[in-house]
């Protein structure tokens, strides 16, 4: 393990946030308020996912003022394009079994937005039988336990089994680690964002689970960053950081910087670019999301961290 390039790490993520910034009119809704979506779905996600990344630059704290005021230039842009909340109020109350309006929101409120009206529903769905025997995959029910924690609402009634919903997930299991593929990866990395809340509790993890990751993860991140798979490689480094002891390997670092563009935007992978704007931005907007993240976090880890270095 190497320290982190501290100075690396925060050249990515302020780039990649600049870059989110002035491309961020790309990514706006047709039409507010409204529950139902329709074709403008992962323009809605792309926006919650735009709102985590923001987020975090702010509770973290360790950005500069530039990357601050981004931040809350976006999260605020967020938050007008969903009707400064109605949109997940409507569609929650439409559509109670839905999960993304309390996650969506988790975004905005860990950043000091609040909607009375979503929190009076929340605080009644959480409590609900429905809620908690929806369906979904394993990973995809620590997301909602995350967000409830983080909104207030994992308590009582509404409360989740946090040992029991680890243990079912892939990585609880720590399987035969050859066997991971692509979508498995992305598994993985979601069971440590949500258990960790994106590392703020990093003992959020079973000992036995840290074990199993600080072993595989460097030889995982090896694998994607072989085949150019960026996002997947951005996101391991994230897990990295949101261990006990922060695990970073300082070429990692070196090779997202390199395919980083001029401009602040990180490629998904090696496949050729498209030069319209739009294009651009919808193919790789997800990738300079988790860019930011991961430097955001690195950056915090190590100003936390004693004797690292600043390149």
């Amino acid at each position: 393990m190497s320290p982190v390039p501290t100075r690396t790490a925060h050249d990515i993520s302020s780039r990649a946030l600049a870059w989110l910034h002035a491309n961020r009119e790309y990514g706006a809704l047709s039409k507010l308020p409204r529950a139902d979506l329709g074709e403008e779905g992962e323009t809605y996600k792309a926006l919650a996912e735009t709102a985590l990344a923001a987020s975090l630059v702010l509770r973290d704290g360790a950005a500069g003022t530039t990357e601050l005021t981004l931040a809350r230039e976006l999260l605020d842009f967020g938050w007008e394009q969903l009707g400064d909340g109605t949109l997940l109020y409507e569609r929650l109350l439409r559509h109670p079994l839905q999960t993304d309006p309390l996650e969506t929101y988790a975004h905005f409120a860990r950043a000091g937005y609040r909607h009375t009206l979503l929190e009076g529903l929340l605080a009644h769905t959480v409590t609900l039988r429905a809620t908690h025997a929806s369906e979904h995959i394993p990973n995809r029910r620590l997301a909602v336990a995350n967000a409830a924690r983080i909104t207030g609402h994992d308590h009582g009634a509404g409360a989740h089994d946090w040992a029991s919903l680890t243990r079912e997930t892939w990585l609880g299991r720590m399987p035969e680690p050859w066997h991971i593929d692509w979508l498995t990866g992305y598994a993985v990395t979601h069971t440590v964002f949500h258990l960790t809340d994106w590392g703020r509790v990093p003992g959020g993890l079973p000992g036995d689970v840290v074990g199993y990751l600080g072993h595989w993860l460097p030889m995982w991140t090896d694998i994607w960053a072989e085949v150019s798979q960026w996002d997947l490689m951005a996101e391991l480094l994230i897990v990295g950081n949101c261990l006990p002891e922060p695990r970073t390997e300082a070429e990692d670092w070196q090779r997202l910087a390199e395919v980083q563009h001029a401009d602040g935007m990180v490629p998904r992978d090696d496949n050729p670019v498209d030069d319209d704007p739009a294009q651009r931005f919808e193919d790789h907007q997800h990738t300079t999301i988790v860019a930011v993240v991961a430097g955001t976090l690195a950056l915090n880890r190590a100003l936390n961290e004693p004797g690292q270095p600043a390149s």
